[in-house]
């Protein structure tokens, strides 16, 4: 997976089935063209780019620290994307292959992959360390997106 971001993604809208080209960065959130649903935002990031995928981020995000060789990685990696479908318009979810973005790994001390942590503003706000069920892992999201909306 590459790590530059600077390319639209596309997507197709839950709501309509439309595609959409999504950017890798934006001031708000992603809609349908069409239908004007929240569209799922998922990019990759590396080193260069992380900050400007995700720390400047106005969404929260779910950052997913991952290898390619990593089993329990590719195993989280679907329950990951259907997050960003669920949770499209509250969650960015922005994928770091840890590989190539040793940088962001080692800014995050990730010991161990996969690492997945939500960050609001930049700040890590819940950390989750190796693969989570799907439904468990949601939780985790949610009960993390729940805690940022009470505090602003």
């Amino acid at each position: 997976m590459a790590t530059s971001t600077a390319s639209p993604t596309e997507v197709r809208c839950p709501s309509c089935g439309r595609r959409n080209r999504v950017p890798a960065s934006a001031s708000g959130t992603p809609r349908c063209g069409h239908c004007h649903a929240p569209l799922p935002w998922s990019v990759d990031a590396g080193d260069k780019t992380f900050d400007t995928v995700a720390s400047k981020s106005r969404l929260p995000v779910l950052v997913d620290l991952w290898a390619p060789w990593c089993g329990p990685c590719r195993m989280v990696s679907p329950a990951v994307e259907q997050l960003s479908v669920e949770l499209a318009g509250r969650l960015k979810v922005v994928k770091v292959n840890v590989d190539e973005a040793p940088a962001v790994a080692a800014r995050f001390e990730a010991m161990s992959i996969p690492t997945l942590l939500v960050l609001s503003a930049g700040e890590t706000v819940e950390r989750i360390v190796g693969a989570l069920p799907a439904h468990e892992l949601g939780v985790r999201v949610r009960a993390a997106l729940d805690r940022i909306d009470r505090t602003g």
